[in-house]
Protein backbone atom coordinates (compact mmCIF):
# COMPACT_ATOMS: atom_id res chain seq x y z
CA UNK A 1 0.00 0.00 0.00
CA UNK A 2 1.44 3.19 -0.95
CA UNK A 3 -0.08 6.67 -0.17
CA UNK A 4 0.18 9.61 -2.60
CA UNK A 5 0.04 12.77 0.05
CA UNK A 6 -0.60 16.82 -1.29
CA UNK A 7 0.24 19.00 1.28
CA UNK A 8 -0.04 22.85 1.14
CA UNK A 9 2.29 23.17 4.06
CA UNK A 10 4.55 20.49 5.69
CA UNK A 11 7.21 20.50 8.56
CA UNK A 12 9.49 22.26 9.44
CA UNK A 13 6.29 24.87 8.85
CA UNK A 14 5.37 25.67 11.73
CA UNK A 15 1.27 25.43 12.11
CA UNK A 16 -1.17 25.07 14.61
CA UNK A 17 -1.56 21.33 13.29
CA UNK A 18 1.45 19.93 11.96
CA UNK A 19 1.87 17.97 15.07
CA UNK A 20 -1.11 15.66 13.58
CA UNK A 21 0.12 15.30 10.19
CA UNK A 22 3.25 13.61 11.30
CA UNK A 23 1.61 11.65 14.27
CA UNK A 24 -0.49 10.40 11.31
CA UNK A 25 2.41 9.41 9.22
CA UNK A 26 4.55 7.73 11.80
CA UNK A 27 1.50 5.90 12.67
CA UNK A 28 1.27 4.86 9.16
CA UNK A 29 4.97 4.43 8.85
CA UNK A 30 4.90 1.93 11.86
CA UNK A 31 1.79 0.10 9.89
CA UNK A 32 4.11 -0.85 6.97
CA UNK A 33 2.43 1.51 4.62
CA UNK A 34 5.14 3.44 2.13
CA UNK A 35 4.13 7.20 1.49
CA UNK A 36 4.85 9.63 -1.39
CA UNK A 37 4.45 13.49 -0.27
CA UNK A 38 4.26 16.77 -2.56
CA UNK A 39 4.92 19.82 -0.84
CA UNK A 40 6.08 23.60 -1.36
CA UNK A 41 9.69 24.34 0.12
CA UNK A 42 8.83 25.78 3.49
CA UNK A 43 7.60 29.39 4.34
CA UNK A 44 5.08 29.57 6.94
CA UNK A 45 6.62 30.47 10.72
CA UNK A 46 10.03 29.45 9.26
CA UNK A 47 12.72 31.92 9.36
CA UNK A 48 15.16 32.93 6.02
CA UNK A 49 18.12 30.46 7.41
CA UNK A 50 15.30 27.85 6.77
CA UNK A 51 14.14 29.08 3.73
CA UNK A 52 17.33 29.29 2.08
CA UNK A 53 18.45 25.66 3.37
CA UNK A 54 15.06 24.37 2.08
CA UNK A 55 15.91 26.35 -1.59
CA UNK A 56 19.00 23.39 -1.46
CA UNK A 57 16.91 20.54 -0.61
CA UNK A 58 14.34 18.79 -2.86
CA UNK A 59 14.07 15.39 -1.85
CA UNK A 60 14.30 13.90 1.88
CA UNK A 61 13.35 10.77 3.50
CA UNK A 62 11.40 10.20 6.74
CA UNK A 63 10.53 6.47 8.60
CA UNK A 64 13.32 4.35 6.95
CA UNK A 65 12.56 5.52 3.30
CA UNK A 66 8.95 4.78 4.16
CA UNK A 67 8.20 8.36 3.42
CA UNK A 68 9.18 10.26 0.45
CA UNK A 69 9.11 13.95 0.24
CA UNK A 70 9.21 15.96 -2.98
CA UNK A 71 9.67 19.76 -2.30
CA UNK A 72 8.79 21.91 -5.30
CA UNK A 73 9.57 26.28 -5.35
CA UNK A 74 6.53 28.39 -4.66
CA UNK A 75 6.26 32.08 -4.23
CA UNK A 76 6.22 33.50 -0.75
CA UNK A 77 3.01 33.38 1.03
CA UNK A 78 1.43 36.88 2.16
CA UNK A 79 -1.14 38.16 4.60
CA UNK A 80 -3.61 39.93 1.68
CA UNK A 81 -6.35 37.43 0.76
CA UNK A 82 -6.21 37.48 -2.87
CA UNK A 83 -2.29 37.02 -2.92
CA UNK A 84 -3.08 34.20 -0.26
CA UNK A 85 -5.64 32.89 -2.66
CA UNK A 86 -3.25 32.99 -5.79
CA UNK A 87 -0.92 30.71 -3.85
CA UNK A 88 -3.36 28.14 -3.01
CA UNK A 89 -4.26 28.18 -7.25
CA UNK A 90 -0.74 27.70 -8.35
CA UNK A 91 0.04 25.31 -5.24
CA UNK A 92 -2.93 23.21 -6.14
CA UNK A 93 -1.94 23.47 -10.00
CA UNK A 94 1.62 22.02 -8.91
CA UNK A 95 -0.14 18.97 -6.63
CA UNK A 96 -2.64 17.90 -10.07
CA UNK A 97 0.69 17.81 -12.44
CA UNK A 98 2.36 15.56 -9.55
CA UNK A 99 -0.94 13.68 -8.85
CA UNK A 100 -1.56 12.97 -12.53
CA UNK A 101 2.06 12.16 -13.36
CA UNK A 102 2.44 9.79 -10.51
CA UNK A 103 1.84 6.12 -11.16
CA UNK A 104 2.89 4.54 -8.07
CA UNK A 105 0.41 5.26 -5.11
CA UNK A 106 -3.02 3.08 -4.69
CA UNK A 107 -4.65 5.99 -2.61
CA UNK A 108 -4.43 9.61 -1.98
CA UNK A 109 -4.81 11.28 1.66
CA UNK A 110 -6.05 14.97 1.27
CA UNK A 111 -6.72 17.52 3.56
CA UNK A 112 -8.67 20.83 3.60
CA UNK A 113 -6.68 22.80 3.54
CA UNK A 114 -6.55 25.13 1.26
CA UNK A 115 -10.08 25.07 0.27
CA UNK A 116 -9.56 23.91 -3.39
CA UNK A 117 -7.36 21.12 -2.26
CA UNK A 118 -10.18 18.86 -2.53
CA UNK A 119 -11.29 19.86 -6.10
CA UNK A 120 -8.01 19.52 -7.09
CA UNK A 121 -7.84 16.08 -6.00
CA UNK A 122 -11.13 14.83 -7.14
CA UNK A 123 -9.71 15.91 -10.62
CA UNK A 124 -6.62 14.04 -10.48
CA UNK A 125 -8.93 10.95 -8.97
CA UNK A 126 -10.91 11.46 -12.66
CA UNK A 127 -7.69 10.91 -14.46
CA UNK A 128 -5.60 8.55 -12.06
CA UNK A 129 -9.02 6.30 -11.04
CA UNK A 130 -7.46 6.51 -7.48
CA UNK A 131 -9.69 6.92 -4.23
CA UNK A 132 -9.58 9.66 -1.91
CA UNK A 133 -9.53 9.73 1.80
CA UNK A 134 -10.67 13.61 2.27
CA UNK A 135 -9.39 14.68 5.44
CA UNK A 136 -12.09 17.28 7.02
CA UNK A 137 -10.36 19.74 9.01
CA UNK A 138 -13.11 22.55 8.43
CA UNK A 139 -16.04 23.29 6.38
CA UNK A 140 -15.47 25.60 2.93
CA UNK A 141 -17.43 27.67 1.79
CA UNK A 142 -18.89 27.93 5.45
CA UNK A 143 -15.56 29.21 6.83
CA UNK A 144 -15.16 31.96 3.93
CA UNK A 145 -18.30 33.31 5.48
CA UNK A 146 -17.61 32.85 8.77
CA UNK A 147 -13.95 34.96 7.96
CA UNK A 148 -16.02 37.61 6.57
CA UNK A 149 -14.63 36.74 3.37
CA UNK A 150 -18.00 35.73 1.28
CA UNK A 151 -21.52 36.68 2.14
CA UNK A 152 -23.97 33.48 2.33
CA UNK A 153 -25.62 33.09 -0.94
CA UNK A 154 -23.13 35.51 -2.62
CA UNK A 155 -21.33 34.34 -5.85
CA UNK A 156 -18.05 33.18 -3.88
CA UNK A 157 -20.45 31.47 -1.58
CA UNK A 158 -22.02 29.42 -4.27
CA UNK A 159 -18.83 28.88 -6.13
CA UNK A 160 -17.67 27.51 -3.20
CA UNK A 161 -20.45 25.82 -2.76
CA UNK A 162 -20.14 23.85 -6.17
CA UNK A 163 -16.77 23.24 -5.03
CA UNK A 164 -17.37 21.88 -1.86
CA UNK A 165 -20.66 19.35 -3.58
CA UNK A 166 -17.77 18.00 -6.11
CA UNK A 167 -15.29 17.54 -3.57
CA UNK A 168 -18.01 15.17 -0.97
CA UNK A 169 -19.15 13.47 -4.13
CA UNK A 170 -15.90 12.10 -5.47
CA UNK A 171 -13.91 11.04 -1.83
CA UNK A 172 -14.00 8.15 -1.11
CA UNK A 173 -14.01 8.32 2.59
CA UNK A 174 -14.41 11.94 4.29
CA UNK A 175 -12.50 11.60 7.90
CA UNK A 176 -14.37 14.79 10.10
CA UNK A 177 -12.68 16.00 12.72
CA UNK A 178 -15.99 16.29 14.91
CA UNK A 179 -19.40 15.70 15.17
CA UNK A 180 -20.45 19.21 14.42
CA UNK A 181 -18.56 18.96 11.13
CA UNK A 182 -20.64 15.51 10.47
CA UNK A 183 -23.70 16.63 10.88
CA UNK A 184 -22.90 19.88 8.95
CA UNK A 185 -22.26 18.27 5.97
CA UNK A 186 -24.49 15.82 6.18
CA UNK A 187 -27.58 18.30 6.17
CA UNK A 188 -25.53 19.52 2.89
CA UNK A 189 -26.64 15.98 1.43
CA UNK A 190 -23.88 13.52 2.33
CA UNK A 191 -23.80 10.21 2.89
CA UNK A 192 -23.60 9.39 6.50
CA UNK A 193 -21.74 6.34 5.31
CA UNK A 194 -18.43 7.90 3.91
CA UNK A 195 -18.48 9.77 6.78
CA UNK A 196 -15.86 8.57 9.62
CA UNK A 197 -15.78 11.06 12.89
CA UNK A 198 -12.23 10.78 14.21
CA UNK A 199 -11.21 13.86 16.81
CA UNK A 200 -7.70 15.41 16.14
CA UNK A 201 -5.25 14.49 19.30
CA UNK A 202 -2.55 15.38 21.32
CA UNK A 203 0.47 13.52 22.50
CA UNK A 204 -0.28 13.58 25.94
CA UNK A 205 3.23 12.41 26.82
CA UNK A 206 4.82 15.31 25.49
CA UNK A 207 2.51 17.75 25.94
CA UNK A 208 1.54 17.62 29.65
CA UNK A 209 1.56 20.30 32.69
CA UNK A 210 4.80 22.23 33.75
CA UNK A 211 4.85 23.82 36.61
CA UNK A 212 5.37 27.48 37.38
CA UNK A 213 9.77 26.90 38.75
CA UNK A 214 10.09 24.28 35.61
CA UNK A 215 8.97 26.78 32.73
CA UNK A 216 11.57 28.92 31.22
CA UNK A 217 9.19 31.21 29.64
CA UNK A 218 8.21 33.33 32.51
CA UNK A 219 11.90 34.39 32.95
CA UNK A 220 12.18 34.92 28.98
CA UNK A 221 9.43 36.96 28.60
CA UNK A 222 10.00 38.14 32.43
CA UNK A 223 6.34 37.69 33.47
CA UNK A 224 5.65 38.04 37.40
CA UNK A 225 4.58 34.83 38.62
CA UNK A 226 2.27 35.89 40.91
CA UNK A 227 -0.56 37.81 38.40
CA UNK A 228 -3.08 36.00 37.08
CA UNK A 229 -2.37 34.98 33.24
CA UNK A 230 -4.84 34.22 30.38
CA UNK A 231 -3.38 32.93 27.45
CA UNK A 232 -4.43 32.64 23.70
CA UNK A 233 -1.85 30.79 21.19
CA UNK A 234 -2.08 29.97 17.38
CA UNK A 235 -3.37 32.22 14.44
CA UNK A 236 -4.44 35.90 14.35
CA UNK A 237 -7.20 36.14 11.91
CA UNK A 238 -10.41 37.20 11.67
CA UNK A 239 -12.51 34.11 12.41
CA UNK A 240 -10.07 33.86 15.54
CA UNK A 241 -11.71 36.62 17.10
CA UNK A 242 -9.38 38.33 18.90
CA UNK A 243 -11.61 41.17 19.53
CA UNK A 244 -13.01 39.30 22.36
CA UNK A 245 -10.26 39.27 23.91
CA UNK A 246 -8.73 43.13 24.20
CA UNK A 247 -12.43 44.26 24.22
CA UNK A 248 -12.36 42.17 27.78
CA UNK A 249 -8.52 43.22 28.60
CA UNK A 250 -9.96 46.92 28.56
CA UNK A 251 -12.92 45.98 30.34
CA UNK A 252 -10.19 44.48 33.08
CA UNK A 253 -7.82 46.99 32.72
CA UNK A 254 -7.64 48.33 36.17
CA UNK A 255 -7.47 44.85 37.38
CA UNK A 256 -3.26 44.76 37.18
CA UNK A 257 -3.42 40.99 38.62
CA UNK A 258 -5.14 39.92 35.19
CA UNK A 259 -2.63 39.91 32.39
CA UNK A 260 -3.41 38.61 28.76
CA UNK A 261 -1.15 36.65 26.52
CA UNK A 262 -1.14 36.55 23.25
CA UNK A 263 1.13 34.17 20.94
CA UNK A 264 0.51 34.10 17.67
CA UNK A 265 1.02 35.57 14.23
CA UNK A 266 -1.32 35.51 10.79
CA UNK A 267 -2.87 37.83 8.38
CA UNK A 268 -4.68 40.63 11.15
CA UNK A 269 -1.22 40.48 13.38
CA UNK A 270 -0.43 44.22 12.61
CA UNK A 271 -3.83 45.05 13.23
CA UNK A 272 -3.53 43.62 16.55
CA UNK A 273 -0.48 45.01 17.83
CA UNK A 274 -1.88 48.68 16.15
CA UNK A 275 -5.23 48.16 18.22
CA UNK A 276 -3.20 47.26 21.73
CA UNK A 277 -1.37 50.73 20.87
CA UNK A 278 -4.23 52.80 21.05
CA UNK A 279 -6.20 51.74 23.13
CA UNK A 280 -3.59 51.67 25.98
CA UNK A 281 -3.84 48.11 26.85
CA UNK A 282 -0.92 47.52 28.79
CA UNK A 283 -2.47 44.72 30.56
CA UNK A 284 -2.09 42.54 27.25
CA UNK A 285 0.97 40.82 25.85
CA UNK A 286 1.67 40.23 22.26
CA UNK A 287 4.36 37.59 21.48
CA UNK A 288 5.93 35.41 18.38
CA UNK A 289 3.95 32.12 18.20
CA UNK A 290 6.48 29.69 19.82
CA UNK A 291 7.95 25.99 18.37
CA UNK A 292 5.36 23.21 18.97
CA UNK A 293 8.28 22.12 21.77
CA UNK A 294 7.49 25.39 23.66
CA UNK A 295 3.64 24.58 23.72
CA UNK A 296 3.39 22.91 27.09
CA UNK A 297 5.29 25.88 28.17
CA UNK A 298 3.06 28.17 26.32
CA UNK A 299 -0.11 27.01 27.83
CA UNK A 300 0.88 26.12 31.29
CA UNK A 301 1.55 30.17 31.68
CA UNK A 302 -2.05 30.80 31.65
CA UNK A 303 -4.17 29.83 34.77
CA UNK A 304 -6.85 30.31 31.95
CA UNK A 305 -6.68 29.63 28.59
CA UNK A 306 -8.66 31.00 25.53
CA UNK A 307 -11.19 29.18 22.88
CA UNK A 308 -12.49 32.11 20.85
CA UNK A 309 -14.16 32.40 16.99
CA UNK A 310 -16.31 34.72 15.47
CA UNK A 311 -20.06 34.21 15.41
CA UNK A 312 -21.05 31.48 13.09
CA UNK A 313 -17.33 29.89 12.54
CA UNK A 314 -17.78 27.30 15.21
CA UNK A 315 -19.67 25.23 13.08
CA UNK A 316 -17.42 24.99 10.23
CA UNK A 317 -14.48 24.27 12.60
CA UNK A 318 -13.16 22.64 15.85
CA UNK A 319 -10.10 24.17 17.36
CA UNK A 320 -7.42 21.66 17.79
CA UNK A 321 -5.86 23.85 20.14
CA UNK A 322 -8.79 22.63 22.58
CA UNK A 323 -6.76 19.56 23.50
CA UNK A 324 -3.41 20.51 23.72
CA UNK A 325 -4.93 23.31 26.15
CA UNK A 326 -6.35 20.18 28.29
CA UNK A 327 -3.62 18.02 27.60
CA UNK A 328 -1.53 20.92 29.59
CA UNK A 329 -3.86 20.69 32.73
CA UNK A 330 -5.79 24.28 32.37
CA UNK A 331 -9.03 25.17 32.31
CA UNK A 332 -10.57 26.24 28.77
CA UNK A 333 -12.49 29.90 28.34
CA UNK A 334 -14.50 29.62 25.18
CA UNK A 335 -16.34 32.36 23.77
CA UNK A 336 -17.42 29.63 20.86
CA UNK A 337 -20.84 29.00 19.47
CA UNK A 338 -23.01 26.23 20.63
CA UNK A 339 -22.12 22.56 19.96
CA UNK A 340 -20.06 19.91 20.84
CA UNK A 341 -17.18 22.22 22.06
CA UNK A 342 -19.94 23.19 25.05
CA UNK A 343 -20.43 19.85 25.57
CA UNK A 344 -17.70 18.96 26.17
CA UNK A 345 -16.89 21.20 28.38
CA UNK A 346 -19.60 21.80 30.38
CA UNK A 347 -20.07 17.94 30.49
CA UNK A 348 -16.67 17.22 31.88
CA UNK A 349 -16.09 20.12 34.37
CA UNK A 350 -13.10 21.56 32.27
CA UNK A 351 -13.81 25.11 31.59
CA UNK A 352 -16.15 27.95 31.26
CA UNK A 353 -18.23 28.22 28.27
CA UNK A 354 -20.22 31.82 26.68
CA UNK A 355 -21.94 32.22 23.42
CA UNK A 356 -19.23 33.47 20.62
CA UNK A 357 -18.63 37.40 20.69
CA UNK A 358 -20.65 37.70 24.05
CA UNK A 359 -17.86 39.93 25.49
CA UNK A 360 -19.91 40.34 28.98
CA UNK A 361 -20.06 36.55 28.98
CA UNK A 362 -16.32 35.82 28.18
CA UNK A 363 -15.42 38.64 31.40
CA UNK A 364 -17.73 36.63 33.83
CA UNK A 365 -16.19 33.95 33.27
CA UNK A 366 -12.57 35.08 33.61
CA UNK A 367 -13.88 37.05 36.54
CA UNK A 368 -15.24 33.73 38.38
CA UNK A 369 -12.16 32.08 37.25
CA UNK A 370 -10.11 34.72 38.98
CA UNK A 371 -12.01 34.53 41.65
CA UNK A 372 -11.51 31.15 42.56
CA UNK A 373 -8.72 29.59 41.90
CA UNK A 374 -9.23 26.04 43.35
CA UNK A 375 -11.52 25.96 40.55
CA UNK A 376 -8.92 26.45 38.12
CA UNK A 377 -6.78 23.66 39.28
CA UNK A 378 -10.20 21.20 39.72
CA UNK A 379 -10.81 22.06 36.04
CA UNK A 380 -7.28 22.08 34.85
CA UNK A 381 -7.14 18.02 36.15
CA UNK A 382 -10.51 16.87 34.75
CA UNK A 383 -9.49 18.53 31.25
CA UNK A 384 -6.07 16.32 31.44
CA UNK A 385 -8.27 13.87 32.32
CA UNK A 386 -10.50 14.17 29.68
CA UNK A 387 -8.19 14.41 27.12
CA UNK A 388 -5.89 11.01 28.41
CA UNK A 389 -8.95 8.82 28.32
CA UNK A 390 -10.48 10.22 25.18
CA UNK A 391 -8.10 11.95 22.97
CA UNK A 392 -4.40 10.19 22.90
CA UNK A 393 -2.19 10.20 19.55
CA UNK A 394 -2.41 6.26 19.81
CA UNK A 395 -5.91 6.05 20.36
CA UNK A 396 -6.66 8.28 17.07
CA UNK A 397 -3.85 8.01 14.68
CA UNK A 398 -4.92 4.02 15.09
CA UNK A 399 -8.12 4.82 13.53
CA UNK A 400 -6.93 6.33 10.84
CA UNK A 401 -4.73 3.39 9.94
CA UNK A 402 -7.79 0.88 10.23
CA UNK A 403 -9.51 3.57 7.49
CA UNK A 404 -6.43 3.03 4.82
CA UNK A 405 -6.51 -0.65 5.62
CA UNK A 406 -9.64 -0.76 3.93
CA UNK A 407 -7.66 0.06 0.85
CA UNK A 408 -5.53 -2.67 0.85
CA UNK A 409 -5.43 -4.54 -2.36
Amino acid sequence: MKILLLHAYFSPENTADLHLDCDRYEAFAKAGFSMLCFTPSPVRGVSNDVRKKYRKIKNETWYNGLLQIHRFKMIQESSHPFMRAFRYFLCCVKHFYYGVHDKSCDVMFVISTPPIQGLMAALVKKIRKIPIIYNLQDVFPDSLVASGLASQNGFLWKIGRKIENFTYKNSDVIIAVSNDIRDNIIKKGVQASKIKVINNWVDTISVHPVLISDNPLFDKFQLNTNNFYVVYAGNLGYAQNIDVILDAASILLSNKKIVFIIFGSGGIEDTIKGNIVKRGLSNVKLFPLQSYELVSCVYSIGNVCVVSCKKGFGRSAMPSKTWTIMSSGRPIIASFDDGELKQIIEGNRCGLFSQAEDVDGFVNSLLYMFNNPSLCEEFGRNARQYVVNNLSKDRCTSQYVDIVREFQK
